[in-house]
């Protein structure tokens, strides 16, 4: 039995000043957070040896009581260091590789468990040390001395403490962007500067949109409950609500704003186009004439429509397809059911699925906020999804292949519906589609670096 996790993230630091963390094991537990302290017993060579110990109350008596020594089973000075760790049937790796790009660092890890107790050290170690690696790697590169410089725009991210939030502040943290991040319940974990809002009135934290620096304030406004949640008009009311409050919160901050901010990042789904059928949809399709479906239109144009009156520079609508993110909850639902042997089509299977890859989604964020070079996009709704959208029978096959598993047998809408029921979800979310595709991004000339599914999946399960 073998597990593997494979990330990477780009530092805005040379090399040796990342190196000089990575080797240093006595720095681990500054920047991961799963790990409460390490050290090697030597210098950094391979065969040296040490220990390290967990953050997790539940795993560390245990781990400290029956692990053997780390060991470095492999080293490069300045670009590569692995250490491994045995267990009675088996062994867990983690390795860090630092490669020169341009005048910045691509780091990636891997994190590797093999033999019989493999799920067993997924689950106490190695699936914590994988974990938000976007966060994790923000966490390093402070640790490597990495400040915000005063030249490039402040960004302000409301709701920021969700998965997309979290993808985009490490990214921006990353190229040395100040970060700040409105939130209702601050993460001390978190390695961003937090601010408590109510996401319904302005208060205090609307002086971090107030511009101190030449570069300016942008916004990105990510705010709003999760939308899984089963249809009743209660659930409804409350995700509109949830949006719509701390949008207007927003606006009404904005508007008393010295100077307006450079950019408005205003978070939006392709649901709202709802069941599109065969539809070919683009940023200037129109709504569903007749309102479309309450959890889906009837959500996202207030929550689009309650940015008007915003005081910045540019607005852009992000209107959002699935993001394939390996730790993104519905695509470990999916994985998790395809593993189990029920990956087969869900109901008809011909509905469509648009979706885009996390690091486009992060590139496409960065566009609309004027920080993409070479790509500028102009005011108004921009579509993020990858340019090649498949039918959900599709999106099934994909995941079987990358996850080595045989055809399976369909999951009929029926069935759908009952477990829907039991799990507190909506079954329209697998039981409708939309075939959206961006002309902005294309116009635009925005390159997909994952634009086929098949590639998309391969990359997220890589290892």
């Amino acid at each position: 039995m073998a597990w593997t996790r494979t990330t990477s993230a780009q530092l805005d630091l040379p090399p040796a000043q990342v190196w000089s963390v990575i080797s240093d094991l006595s720095r681990w537990s500054r920047w991961q957070p799963a790990v409460s302290g390490a050290r090697l017993d030597g210098p950094v060579a391979v065969g040296a040896t040490g220990s390290y110990s967990l953050s997790s109350r539940a795993f560390r008596a245990l781990h400290e009581r029956t692990a053997p020594p780390l060991q470095v089973t492999a080293h490069e000075e300045g670009r590569v260091l692995e250490i491994s760790q045995p267990n009675p049937t088996g062994e867990m790796r983690v390795s860090w590789t630092l490669d020169a790009v341009d005048d910045a660092t691509r780091l990636e890890q891997v994190v590797s468990v093999h033999g019989a107790m493999t799920p067993a050290v997924v689950l106490g170690v190695a699936g914590a040390l994988a974990q938000d690696f976007s966060t994790t790697s923000a966490r390093l590169a402070l640790e490597c001395g990495l400040s915000p410089d005063p030249s490039r725009v402040k960004v302000v991210v409301a709701g920021g403490s969700g998965a997309l939030g979290r993808l985009l502040a490490g990214d921006l943290l990353r190229h040395r962007h100040e970060v700040v991040l409105l939130t209702r319940s601050p993460d001390a974990s978190l390695p961003y500067r937090q601010v408590q809002w109510d996401g319904r009135t302005v208060g205090a934290w609307a002086d971090e949109l107030e511009a101190t620096a030449d570069a300016g304030v942008a916004l990105v406004n990510l705010a709003g409950r999760l939308v899984d949640v089963r249809p009743s008009p209660a659930n409804i009311a409350s995700l509109r609500t949830s949006r719509v409050e701390s949008t207007h919160a927003l606006v009404s901050a904005s508007q008393q704003l010295e100077r307006p901010l450079v950019s408005w990042l205003q978070a939006s789904t392709t649901a709202i186009w709802s069941d599109s059928g065969e539809e070919r949809i683009t940023e200037t399709t129109p709504l569903p004439a007749d309102g479309g479906l309450p959890q889906m239109t009837g959500v996202a144009q207030p929550w689009e429509a309650a940015v008007d009156g915003a005081r910045a520079e540019h607005v852009h609508l992000l209107r959002t397809s699935i993001v394939l993110d390996r730790d993104a909850p519905a695509l470990q639902v999916l994985a998790r059911l395809t593993r189990a042997g029920l990956g087969g089509r869900v109901g008809s299977g011909r509905q469509w699925f648009s979706w885009i890859h996390r690091d486009d989604w992060v590139r496409v964020a960065r566009a609309a906020l004027g920080l993409e070079p070479g790509t500028t996009l102009p005011d108004g709704p921009v579509v993020a999804a990858a340019p090649e959208p498949v039918r959900n029978a599709e999106l099934m096959a994909s995941l079987r292949r990358v996850l080595h598993r045989p055809a399976a047998p369909p999951t009929p809408a029926a069935l759908l519906h009952v477990g829907a029921v039991a799990l507190r979800s909506d079954p329209a979310l697998a039981l409708t589609g939309r075939h959206c595709t961006s002309q902005v991004l294309a116009d635009a000339g925005f390159v997909f670096e994952h634009p086929r599914l098949d590639d998309a999946l391969a990359e997220l399960y890589r290892g």
